[in-house]
């Protein structure tokens, strides 16, 4: 029986936090041991370039996610690991795809127009300044992505589901144009994602600075965790733990049972001081011996590159017959033998 494919991408921009590891990073490591599936898991160094105009921090970051997925324990031999950069064939496919996808489809990306929205709410008289053709199109970048190993299942947040449609949306052209080449992607949505609180109570990303790196060293997680906003209840004064940053992030990482014990602590008064050093001794007890991994692969990038290398080949097997079945497709080929 067939396994299923199922494709998701890392993007490079920025070091691992604690809300990364949550919603994405602990599922998929998890589901990179299903031996029902197939699961690859790409880093998007191209992808990267779109908003990112900092080589050293693409390249930085590039190091920082392979080495997270390795230490958390990434099966690398039933799941492919690679670099979106180490295979060209994506590339190529782009184009491809470029050729056969309706400008007006682009026109209607979801952040393309808010870029142009943006313009016109700041009284540009250019609607599209500043708008690079990376941003316009790259939804064609990830339909490539998606159908260069033909993906079964796409997992994704609510925002990225349009590109998944997108991507259905090229590859039926094609397929009506060329003939059956590609299988149409199904985004899966995690309705059950946890989306964590950062530092200021607003949802954890880079955009807003007040993420937590997942592999900080204990005494400087230990000052972050400190640093979380609360209010100015005193202890013994019931507190609500629903909308409680440090108890929303202890939920994340805790047992029912664990969570259900500290949600009546918070009823019986528990102190902010009391609770941020539980939350950190737990939190921090649970990644240590990620961690500790962690920073053996950073010291050992020609390991990482080995394994991203090995991957690549994997992908490569794939992607390189493909292509050229595409090729002969769309009458590019040889004129004689």
């Amino acid at each position: 029986m067939k396994k299923a494919i199922v494709l998701t991408g890392i993007t490079t921009t920025g070091t691992p936090h604690l809300g990364n590891y949550v919603g994405a990073i602990r599922p998929a490591i998890e589901a990179s041991k299903d031996q029902h599936v197939k699961p690859f898991y790409f880093l998007a160094d191209y992808h990267a370039l779109i908003k990112c105009h900092e080589p050293e921090r693409v390249k930085r970051s590039s190091l920082e996610v392979a080495a997270t997925w390795l230490a958390l324990g990434l099966d690398t031999d039933n799941a492919v690991f690679y670099r979106q950069s180490d295979i060209p064939e994506i590339m190529e496919l782009t184009w491809l795809l470029t050729c056969v996808t309706a400008k007006g489809l682009m026109n209607r990306a979801h952040a393309y127009k808010a870029a142009v929205a943006e313009n016109e709410q700041g009284g540009e008289s250019d609607p599209d300044k500043g708008i690079t053709m990376g941003l316009f199109s790259y939804p064609v970048l990830m339909a490539a992505d998606i159908l260069m190993f033909n993906a079964d299942k796409v997992p994704v947040g609510r925002d990225q589901v349009q590109h998944i449609e997108m991507a259905r949306d090229i590859a039926g052209r094609f397929n009506h144009i060329f003939g059956q080449h590609f299988t149409l992607p199904e985004a899966v949505l995690d309705e059950k994602g946890a989306t964590l609180l950062g530092l200021d109570g607003r949802k954890m990303s880079k955009s807003y600075d007040n993420t937590i790196p997942l592999f900080e060293p204990e005494n400087r997680l230990k000052k972050l965790i400190n640093k979380i906003k609360t209010n100015s209840l005193e202890p013994g004064e019931p507190k609500d733990s629903e909308t409680c940053t440090l108890f929303s992030l202890y939920k994340s990482f805790a047992t029912s049972a664990e969570v259900e014990e500290i949600r009546q602590k918070y009823a019986e008064g528990i102190g902010w001081g009391e609770m941020k050093r539980i939350l950190f001794e737990y939190i921090n007890e649970q990644i240590a011996p990620a961690r500790s991994k962690y920073d053996e692969l950073m010291a050992k990038p020609d390991h990482i590159e080995e394994q991203l290398q090995e991957g690549a080949k994997k992908a490569r097997a794939i992607s390189t017959p493909f292509l050229q079945e595409l090729r002969q497709a769309v009458g590019i080929s040889r004129i004689s033998a």
